[in-house]
């Protein structure tokens, strides 16, 4: 090529200095293109063969975004050696500048995504709560988009924005937001506070705010139980925050506390009798608690001398079943040994009876 021709400018710049610029585009797509082939068929295998896992994430959370860095920085160095007016100068620089933040953001987004899924994943599934699977999800997710949000804000501002005054409205028109949706917003700070303090487990039973049922999911904005009746009912998560909530699968034994009241003409002696059968009945019975049992004649009623039964029954019994069983003994103990349970007749009910104190 002739002087005359290479020194010819063609839209401000020379055929040599176009000639450069593309050779370094092209060069640096190549040199992308010629990584990935390598990471994909050469890292791989080499990784593979080492004991650590670190360096399997590493490669495979870098090797897109680093390709498409490479070539974006590339393409910056291939621009540098051009000769471009002021005014649309700037503006590629800064659209160039924008593209390096947002591949370096891809970059960092990938490896922490990468590492969460890592070590997060299976510390979750070993754990014996389900609520963490439910937490990773939401962790990733945030971790992902308050990385890309400060990728984007870094990028605005590399591209000539004023970033200050951008946040400056967005916090106001946050604030309003914020005001607009507050019992929004209260509910997704009580879905943190769920999955940061594990009150409860999927699949455990809970009271709270006059329902009673079982657990079925926990999201960032509201909890579904199921209640004992059959319906599903979905509760706020500030709930959790604002109320009292009792673990009822947590209770390390079942409390049952009955009154049981004999009537007035029942002797001392058959008064004893029914404390005993009563400690005799607990004792008996495999599924309550030994230790942890009262038996009390513990005052005279206005119509039944009362007789305070209290049992616990264990964790991992039937309830109900076990209920049933020792109510049942009770009736029968008591029958067969002619103890008789007290209740207002109608003299008692028109208060003409007097208790014999």
């Amino acid at each position: 090529m002739n002087t005359a021709l290479r020194n010819e400018l063609y839209y401000g710049n020379t055929v040599e200095q176009w000639g450069v610029a593309l050779g370094i585009a092209l060069g640096s797509w190549l040199v992308g293109k010629t990584l990935y082939w390598l990471s994909r068929q050469v890292l791989r295998k080499v990784t593979q063969r080492t004991t650590s896992r670190l360096d399997d994430i590493l490669l495979y959370a870098l090797e897109g975004p680093v390709v498409v860095l490479i070539t974006v920085l590339g393409f910056l160095v291939a621009y540098e050696q051009l000769n471009i007016p002021e005014r649309p100068d700037q503006l590629i620089r800064n659209a160039f500048h924008a593209a390096v933040a947002l591949s370096v953001t891809w970059v960092v987004v990938r490896i922490v995504d990468a590492a969460l899924n890592e070590y997060l994943v299976p510390y979750a599934q070993q754990s014996d709560s389900r609520l963490d699977d439910h937490l990773v999800p939401v962790v990733r997710k945030g971790a992902r988009g308050a990385l890309w949000t400060i990728g984007v804000i870094v990028a605005l501002n590399n591209a000539g924005y004023n970033v200050g005054a951008l946040l400056a409205g967005l916090g106001i028109g946050g604030l309003a937001l914020a005001m607009a949706a507050k019992d929004t917003v209260s509910n997704i700070f009580g879905g943190i506070t769920v999955f940061a303090d594990k009150p409860f487990r999927l699949g455990d039973r809970v009271r709270l705010g006059g329902y009673d049922g079982f657990v079925q999911e926990v999201g960032i904005r509201s909890t579904r139980i199921r209640t004992l009746e059959g319906p599903v009912v979905v509760v706020p998560n500030h709930q959790f925050t604002d109320s009292i909530v009792e673990n009822v699968t947590e209770e390390p034994s079942r409390r049952v506390r009955h009154e049981l009241g004999v009537l007035y003409e029942t002797p001392a002696e058959k008064v004893e009798k029914a404390l005993a059968i009563l400690k005799a009945i607990v004792m008996d019975h495999q599924d309550v608690l030994e230790a942890e049992h009262l038996v009390s004649f513990n005052a005279f009623k206005e119509y039944s001398l009362n007789i305070l039964f209290i049992y616990y029954i264990r964790k991992s019994a039937d309830i109900f079943a076990t209920q049933t069983c020792i109510h049942l003994e009770v009736l029968r103990r008591f029958r067969a040994a002619d103890l008789h349970f007290a209740y207002p007749t109608a003299l008692e009910l028109q208060g003409e009876y007097k208790a014999p104190y």
